[in-house]
């Protein structure tokens, strides 16, 4: 209807692989950069929180960024500050490394479970209960307490901010312990 054929879209983009490339960055100049005056765990801790809800808000989009060979400038600036928090903590090279491949594999891979989960949260209570009353007590009792415990309160007790506090706990004690120092 606009006169316009769809492979007009390449006069301004060179191939696909450039409009994945443009699509994943322009999600991720949605992430927050960790604050360079705050506390490093807090900066860190708060970013990532705003980067996993983007990725729940764009549930495709986790997967796109991850396999990009061109991060694109928003991508790099939220790459560049959490190395930076990092560094200006006093991690290591190699240290800094780990713990940003550690925040980064929590933040994809928490978010990819959630969005993959067969059934909603609403319903996640209701499915738990059908599914300890389907569990052999005798060959699963610890799936069943599990099942039941989600049954009873209502979810399954999944929470982004569990296993990244868990993180930054064992990244502050690396740090205070000198393991970083280099």
């Amino acid at each position: 209807r606009l006169g316009v054929e769809a492979m007009s879209l390449y006069k301004h983009v060179a191939d696909k692989e450039a409009v994945l490339a443009g699509i994943a960055d322009r999600v991720a100049s949605e992430f927050e950069l960790p604050s360079p005056d705050a506390d490093w765990r807090t900066a860190l801790r708060n970013s990532s929180i705003a980067a996993h809800r983007v990725l729940l808000r764009h549930p495709w989009a986790g997967p796109l960024l991850e396999s990009s060979l061109d991060p694109g400038p928003a991508r790099l600036a939220y790459l560049e500050a959490v190395v930076g928090v990092l560094r200006g903590a006093g991690f290591s090279l190699p240290d800094v490394a780990h713990a940003f491949g550690t925040l980064d594999s929590h933040l994809y891979g928490f978010t990819m479970q959630v969005v993959s989960m067969p059934v909603g949260t609403d319903d996640y209570a209701d499915t738990s209960a059908a599914l300890a009353e389907h569990l052999d007590a005798d060959r699963y009792p610890n799936l069943l307490a599990m099942a039941a415990m989600a049954a009873a309160t209502g979810g399954a007790p999944l929470e982004f901010t569990f296993g990244l506090d868990l993180i930054l706990e064992g990244l502050e004690r690396r740090l205070s312990q000198g393991a970083a120092a280099g």
